[in-house]
């Protein structure tokens, strides 16, 4: 890791940071590895209405908070899914299987933090993936 006294502060505006499209998910990231000395990322998980997200997974080394920041998604951490408003705080500790969707009609905004760092490294082959099988239509 990245000594802070090395790092820069991080001031992005709304929309700014890199985009990654991935179906009816959006991933915006503000603050990464490069960025955080592999700290941490920080992102935005924009989800449509009536969209599925990533599928249920879990990250072996990795902790992960997630903050609703807007619509009302539905989160599965271990074996509940658990219906969110704005304002909600989950942290996923490693090991702990979750998700994300959205069940509603209006568009849901998540906000997460990923410890440590990295995981943006994999957008490209997830952009990639999401391209190759986009979701079925409902």
């Amino acid at each position: 890791m990245q000594p802070t006294a090395n790092r820069r502060p991080i001031i992005l505006g709304p929309g700014a940071g890199r985009t990654y499209p991935c179906g009816t998910m959006t991933a915006l990231f503000k603050a990464d590895g490069d960025e955080t000395g592999s700290a941490y990322s920080v992102s935005e998980w924009w989800l449509e209405a009536r969209s599925t997200g990533p599928g249920a997974h879990l990250h072996e080394a990795n902790d992960e908070i997630f903050f609703v920041i807007e619509g009302r998604p539905s989160l599965l951490v271990g074996e509940t899914w658990h219906d969110v408003e704005p304002g909600t705080l989950l942290v996923i500790p490693a090991g702990t299987m979750h998700d994300f969707e959205n069940r509603t009609d209006v568009r849901a905004g998540l906000l997460n933090v990923f410890i440590p760092g990295g995981f943006e490294q994999n957008m490209p082959s997830i952009v990639d993936w999401f391209r190759q099988n986009p979701p079925a239509e409902s």
